[in-house]
């Protein structure tokens, strides 16, 4: 969750070999593997659902509408079994990959990987990590605007933004020496690519080249427009000064974890910290 996936999704889906749904995250593999969690319930999917029935007679195409209320109509259908899942994908073009950027599959366990390996005939697995301190906040004003809160943004004190952002469903996405440890145990070096958001963004012509000899796919040109576009943005609010100082041990941990897994974090991570930083 905010690790620059929108983005992804944005500039992989001009890309022929690359198939996405209307839903970037799906949530199903996690729904059928982790326990506790219900991305998709009936109230869930409605919702999701409804931002994607709309027509626009000034923008969108009869041919437009029809796949996109197909594939609404195949999201609401039950049960939500392997075949729901399958169905998801009836029109994706024949060799191109099934993409589903869901951030919750990383909490998925060496089980549930080896089933949704049976089911595919090709996995490809994605990992990305950004500056904890950054996607934090990011994640916890996301939340905010996404609950209608975003006006309690301003009001916010180091001890309620602590009690909020440690809650489990924020707190577990950024543990990512967790994470790593767990991917690495489930998946074999082929199926598997760990990369940090500030190294992409940094050469993002070389990380889709990457990308592109990772899956097995044609290289393509995006341009420049494509790839400098922002999408997803949070409300804008800026981080408070005390708010990196509330997380400095627990980034401090997750560094010295990634180091272990042989993954040096970028220096950066550490700026929020200042002279601080051990």
């Amino acid at each position: 969750m905010k690790a620059g996936t929108t983005w992804m999704q944005h500039v992989l889906a001009e890309h022929p070999e690359i198939y996405f749904t209307p839903e970037k995250e799906i949530h199903y593999f996690a729904q059928a593997y982790i326990p506790g969690e219900l991305p998709l319930a009936t109230r869930n999917r409605l919702t999701r659902a409804s931002s994607y029935i709309g027509i626009d007679p000034r923008h969108n195409t009869p041919a437009g509408v029809r796949a996109r209320l197909l594939w609404t109509a195949n999201y609401l259908a039950e049960p939500v079994d392997d075949l729901w899942y399958a169905n998801l994908f009836t029109f994706r073009p024949s060799g191109a990959y099934c993409a589903d950027f869901s951030n919750l599959y990383a909490h998925v366990e060496k089980p549930g990987w080896d089933r949704i390996r049976d089911m595919a005939e090709t996995l490809r697995v994605i990992y990305t990590m950004r500056d904890p301190i950054k996607r934090l906040w990011s994640h916890a004003k996301f939340h905010a605007q996404f609950v209608g809160q975003a006006e309690q943004i301003w009001d916010w004190t180091p001890e309620s933004v602590e009690a909020f952002v440690r809650r489990d469903f924020i707190w577990k996405n950024g543990e990512y020496g967790a994470a790593v440890r767990r991917l690495r145990g489930a998946l074999p070096k082929d199926e598997l690519r760990v990369y940090f958001f500030e190294n992409i963004h940094r050469d993002q012509r070389g990380w889709l080249r990457d990308i592109e000899s990772f899956l097995g796919i044609a290289h393509r040109d995006y341009s420049d427009a494509l790839l400098g576009t922002r999408v997803n943005e949070s409300v804008d609010a800026p981080m408070p000064e005390w708010f990196a100082g509330l997380f400095q041990a627990d980034v401090e941990r997750i560094v010295a974890e990634l180091r272990e897994e042989g993954l040096e974090a970028p220096s950066s991570w550490m700026k929020s910290f200042g002279s601080k930083a051990a």
